[in-house]
C-alpha cells in the first residue's frame, strides 16, 4: 500500500534520528559525568590542601607559642592541629593510591614529617626559644607550604588535563553529531527524492494520459507500476479509457450511420431544405434545393421577405411555423421560367438552451396545388354566394311583402304567418351567412382593402359597449370597460375592428349566464415583433367555457363546438381572425370549462414603419 511505502521509506531516517540522538544523549551523559566527578574530585582536593595549609599553619603557630614558653597551653592546639593534617593527608593518599598524585602527597607527608619532628623536639625539651630553632620551625613549615604549592600545581595540571579531554572529547562529539546530521540530511533529502519519485512518476503518467484523454487520445494508458492505491488508480483509468474508446467506437458507427441517413432523407426529401449557420450562410441543402437556388428569385440569395424571417430566427431561436398563405414565396423554374410554384416556408431553430443554439433549419413545402385549390374553392364560395344572394334577395323580399301587404293579397291564416314568419327569418339567416361567406372571401383574396387611422381606444370600446347592450341587457347582463392608462390610440380600421367586437361581444352575451358581467378590456401587451408597442384587446365572460381539445379549433371555418345548442354558422370566428391578421395582428382564446373565456387579440398600436 502507498501508505506501507511511505512509511518504509520515512523509517531510515527515524532511525538515523534515534541513532544521533541516542549518540548525542551519551555523549552529553559521559561529559556531565566527566565533568561532574572531576569537578567534586577538584574540589575535595582543593578543600583538603586548604585543610593542610591551615592545619600547618596553625601548628607552626603552636610551635612558636610553645617556644615562647606556653608549652601547656599550646600543646592541645598542635595535637589537634597535627591530627587534622594527618586526617586529610591520609584522606588525598588514599583517594590518590596508585595515580602520580601518590608522589606528590608522599613529598607533602615528608615535607610535614619534618615540620612534625621539629614540633616534637620542641615539646619534648621545653627548651627556650633560639634563633637557630625558630627558624629551623619556619624552615619546616615553609617545605609543608611549598609541598602543598607543588600538590595544588599538579591538581591543576590534572584539572587543565582533564578539561583539555573533555574539550576535545566534546568536540569530537560535535563533529559526530555533525556528521550524523549531515547523513540524516543527505539520506532525507535521497530519500524524499526516492519516494517523491515513487509517488510523483505514476502520478505524472496519470496527468499526461488525462491530458491526452482530453486531446481526444483514447489509446494512451496508463504504465502499472505497483500494486498500492497509485496502481489501482492507474488501473482504473485505463479501465475507464476502455469504457471510452468502446464508447466512442459506439458512438462513431452510430453518427455514421445517422449521417448516412439523413443523407438519404434530405435526397429523398421533395421539398426543398437549407440548413442555414448562425452568420446566415447556408451550409447544407438538399437536391430540390440546388434547383430552387437556380431560380431568379434565388439567385442573389433568399428574397426579401423570407430573409428577414430568417433572421428574425436566428436572433430569436423561435420557430416560424406560419398556416396561412400570406408567407407564400414564389418562385419560377424551368428553363424558361414559365413553371410557377408557391412554398410556405417553414423555419425551425436548431439548438436548445442545453447544447446551444447553432442555426436553423428552413423547409420550403411547395404548396402550389394546394393555393391553387384553396383560391378555386374560395373562388367558387364567394361565386356561388355571390349567385345565391340575388335569388335570395327576391325570395325574401317576396316573403316581406307578402307579411306587410297580406290585405291586398288575402288574408292569412295564423299557420300561414307563421309559415311565412319562420321563412323570413330563415332568409335573414341565409343572407347573413352569404354576406358573412363574401366578407371571408374578399378578406382573405385580399381584395377587401383596410381603412386604418389613428382611433382612440377608449372612445371605441365605448361605442362598442353602447352597441351591444340591447342585446345584454335582453339577457341581465352588464358591460363593463377596462382600459389601461397607457393605451391612448391604435392604428387601425375602426369598421373592420368593429365587426371584431360584436362578434366577440355577441358570443359573450350569447353563452353568458344571465345576470353575469362581460368586460371589454384594452391594455398594453407583447405582440412578439420587433416593430414598437402592441394593444391586448379582449372579451372576457363568466360563461360555462369551452373544451380543452376544442380552443385549438374555434377560430377554422364552419367550426362549431361540440354540445352547443345555439344557432350559428361558424364564421364569426373565422371572419373576426381573417380582419385580425390583415392589421397585422393575431388573435388567441383563453378558457377553461366552468370557469368562462377569454378571447383577445393583439394589434401594433403605431403605423409600421
Amino acid at each position: 500500500m502507498l501508505r506501507t511505502r511511505f512509511n518504509l521509506g520515512m523509517l531510515p531516517l527515524l532511525l538515523l534520528l534515534m541513532l544521533v540522538g541516542a549518540a548525542g544523549i551519551a555523549v552529553c551523559r559521559n561529559l556531565g559525568r566527566s565533568m561532574e566527578e572531576k569537578l567534586a574530585q577538584s574540589f575535595r582536593m582543593v578543600l583538603a590542601a586548604h585543610e593542610m595549609r591551615d592545619a600547618a599553619t596553625r601548628a607552626t603557630a603552636a610551635i612558636h607559642r610553645a617556644q615562647d614558653g606556653f608549652e601547656l597551653e599550646a600543646r592541645p592546639d598542635y595535637e589537634h592541629q597535627r591530627g587534622r593534617f594527618k586526617k586529610a593527608l591520609m584522606a588525598e593518599s588514599f583517594a590518590a593510591a596508585g595515580t602520580a598524585r601518590a608522589r606528590a602527597l608522599e613529598t607533602v607527608a615528608d615535607a610535614f614529617g619534618g615540620m612534625e619532628a621539629q614540633g616534637d623536639a620542641v615539646f619534648a625539651t621545653g627548651a627556650p626559644v633560639t634563633r637557630e630553632s625558630y627558624l629551623a620551625a619556619e624552615v619546616m613549615f615553609f617545605n609543608a607550604l611549598k609541598s602543598l604549592d607543588t600538590l595544588m600545581e599538579a591538581d591543576q595540571r590534572a584539572l587543565q588535563g582533564e578539561a583539555k579531554r573533555v574539550s576535545e572529547f566534546a568536540r569530537a562529539g560535535a563533529r559526530v553529531l555533525a556528521a550524523a546530521i549531515a547523513a540524516g540530511i543527505a539520506l532525507s533529502l535521497w530519500l524524499a527524492w526516492r519516494l517523491a519519485r515513487s509517488i510523483l512518476q505514476p502520478i505524472k503518467s496519470l496527468t499526461l494520459s488525462a491530458r491526452a484523454l482530453g486531446d481526444g487520445d483514447l489509446e494512451h494508458d496508463v504504465p502499472v507500476a505497483s500494486r498500492d492505491e497509485l496502481g489501482e488508480l492507474a488501473r482504473t483509468f485505463n479501465a475507464m479509457a476502455a469504457k471510452l474508446r468502446a464508447y466512442r467506437d459506439a458512438m462513431t458507427a452510430s453518427v455514421v450511420r445517422a449521417r448516412r441517413t439523413m443523407e438519404a432523407t434530405l435526397t429523398s426529401t421533395p421539398d426543398p431544405l437549407f440548413i442555414i449557420a448562425r452568420d446566415g450562410s447556408t451550409e447544407l441543402r438538399n437536391p430540390a434545393a440546388e434547383a430552387l437556388a437556380a431560380a431568379p428569385e434565388f439567385a442573389g440569395g433568399f428574397p426579401a421577405p423570407l430573409a428577414a424571417r430568417i433572421r428574425e430566427v436566428l436572433e430569436g431561436g423561435a420557430h416560424f411555423l406560419p398556416s396561412d398563405y400570406r408567407h407564400v414565396v414564389m418562385a419560377r423554374l424551368g428553363p424558361d421560367g414559365r413553371d410557377e410554384r408557391f412554398y410556405l416556408p417553414r423555419i425551425l431553430a436548431i439548438g436548445d438552451e442545453l447544447t446551444g443554439f447553432g442555426g436553423a433549419a428552413m423547409i420550403l413545402q411547395d404548396v402550389t396545388k394546394f393555393r391553387l385549390l384553396d383560391d378555386a374553392k374560395n373562388n367558387l364560395v364567394g361565386t356561388v354566394s355571390h349567385e345565391l344572394k340575388s335569388p335570395l334577395t327576391s325570395l325574401r323580399l317576396a316573403v316581406y311583402l307578402l307579411l306587410e301587404n297580406n290585405s291586398r293579397l288575402g288574408t292569412l291564416t295564423p299557420r300561414q304567418r307563421d309559415l311565412l314568419e319562420t321563412a323570413r327569418d330563415d332568409a335573414d339567416r341565409l343572407l347573413r351567412i352569404l354576406n358573412d361567406i363574401l366578407d371571408l372571401s374578399r378578406i382573405e383574396g385580399g381584395r377587401a382593402a383596410l381603412s386604418r387611422r389613428d382611433t382612440p381606444v377608449r372612445p371605441l370600446l365605448a361605442a362598442m359597449a353602447r352597441e351591444i347592450k340591447p342585446l345584454a341587457d335582453d339577457a341581465g347582463q352588464r358591460v363593463e370597460i377596462e382600459v389601461d392608462e397607457a393605451v391612448a390610440t391604435v392604428f387601425l380600421d375602426p369598421e373592420r375592428i368593429r365587426h371584431v367586437f360584436i362578434n366577440l361581444l355577441g358570443n359573450a352575451a350569447k353563452y353568458s349566464p344571465g345576470g353575469g358581467v362581460i368586460t371589454l378590456y384594452a391594455r398594453p401587451a407583447d405582440g412578439g415583433g420587433d416593430d414598437g408597442a402592441w394593444v391586448r384587446f379582449g372579451v372576457r365572460d363568466r360563461g360555462p367555457g369551452i373544451p380543452a381539445d376544442a380552443v385549438p379549433s374555434v377560430f377554422e371555418k364552419f367550426y362549431r363546438v361540440p354540445g352547443q345548442t345555439r344557432k350559428g354558422a361558424g364564421l364569426g370566428l373565422a371572419i373576426a381572425r381573417e380582419i385580425v391578421l390583415a392589421h397585422g395582428g393575431f388573435i388567441a382564446c383563453a378558457s377553461k370549462e366552468g370557469e368562462g373565456s377569454d378571447f383577445y387579440f393583439h394589434l401594433p398600436a403605431a403605423p409600421p414603419e
